[in-house]
């Protein structure tokens, strides 16, 4: 898509009364068949880059910036509500650390093998994590996101999908913790699916790190799987059955094989990918994309992300020894430039916008 159809298409967001407003204009016929062919841009968390994640703010600006699918992590809530939290431990992304009311919540549980201290979403109704307020989740690397902290709201998964079909875009949920959520009673799939079926949403995908719900999953919906890969581990259900295979068994032939019988792609850390070495610099590219496209699985990659600190080191820019260096604008569009060269067909990124016009540049 050329960079005139994409201004033609994303106008601008406005602040406005502590939300965005989202001015979009209308894609043309020709553009929307292009735009389908092209890598997805897929906006990690929203526009994180831009906004407190997991926030309207945050997946409105990312629509104007033209992403083609918002995600949102999903958990439960008390009642059994689905949340947009990247963790179901919210002490790091709301206020509910300064809210007194709330003191009492404050306790140690064992999530996925981890003993973790906080407050948890499933510890409160959604009546009361609407009385919340989100916050910047790194401060120190996103000092500009605090001037909207206190703004926004919890949104729940239905009204992050209201907001995408309105604008037309797609969502890219990933069920959080679903061994967990299943061990109390607060199976994640059901409400998941609940919400999209009621809402009749086609351009979706659905993610997660765990096998046995993407399994469950293929049984119930003809909408396409993700099974997203770290860099290193096992998923977390692998491990609870006491199954010594890891993510390693997964990226090989028989693995990827496999995991085609129920997924449609895979959602992969970008070094599994292009590996990096001790100084953290990029390493001859695997055949991971090649291998996947053989099992005819789509390959998404995780997070391409803007700051210095977040890039492999020789994508960095500018003077290490400056204190505002782990958190400046590195060579971001090279390396994505470099991702879609060895063909994957999507990315997360933290701004969107960057991942529009470095995808379009791309696709000429």
């Amino acid at each position: 898509m050329k960079m005139r159809s994409l201004l033609a298409s994303v106008l601008s967001t406005v602040l406005v009364g502590g939300t965005v407003t989202v001015v979009l204009t209308q894609t043309s016929t020709a553009t929307a068949e292009r735009r389908a062919q092209d890598p997805i841009v897929i906006a990690h968390r929203g526009a994180s880059a831009h906004r407190p994640e997991h926030t309207l703010l945050a997946y409105e600006a990312a629509i104007a910036m033209g992403a083609d699918y918002i995600e949102p992590d999903l958990v439960s809530t008390r009642d059994h509500v689905l949340v947009a939290r990247h963790e179901n431990e919210i002490s790091g992304t709301t206020d509910v650390a300064a809210r007194p009311e709330f003191a009492g919540r404050r306790t140690t549980k064992t999530v996925d093998g981890r003993p973790v201290t906080g407050w948890f979403t499933e510890d409160f109704t959604l009546a009361e994590l609407k009385t919340l307020r989100a916050k910047e989740r790194v401060p120190d690397l996103r000092p500009d996101n605090t001037a909207f902290d206190g703004l926004a709201e919890i949104p729940t998964f239905e009204e992050v999908v209201k907001l995408a079909l309105a604008h037309g875009v797609g969502v890219y949920p990933e069920t959080k913790h679903p061994t967990y959520f299943d061990s109390i009673g607060l199976s994640l799939e059901e409400p998941l699916l609940d919400v999209l079926n009621r809402h009749r949403v086609r351009k979706a995908y659905i993610q997660s790190f765990e096998t046995a719900n993407l399994r469950d999953l293929r049984g119930r919906t003809r909408l396409p799987l993700i099974q997203l890969i770290t860099s290193a581990g096992a998923p977390y259900d692998w491990v609870a059955a006491g199954s010594t295979r890891t993510y390693d068994d997964m990226v090989r032939p028989d693995g990827l094989r496999e995991v085609a019988t129920y997924a449609n792609g895979i959602g992969v850390d970008t070094r599994r990918v292009v590996p990096v070495d001790a100084s953290g610099a990029t390493t001859a590219p695997t055949t991971l994309v090649a291998d996947a496209h053989r099992r005819r699985l789509a390959v998404h990659v995780w997070t391409v992300r803007n700051e210095n600190s977040q890039l492999p080191a020789d994508y960095r820019l500018g003077d290490p020894a400056s204190p505002v260096y782990p958190r400046a604008t590195g060579n971001v569009m090279g390396w994505l430039s470099r991702l879609l060269d060895l063909g994957i067909d999507g990315a997360f990124c933290d701004d969107p916008g960057m991942g529009r016009a470095v995808v379009s540049k791309h696709s000429g």
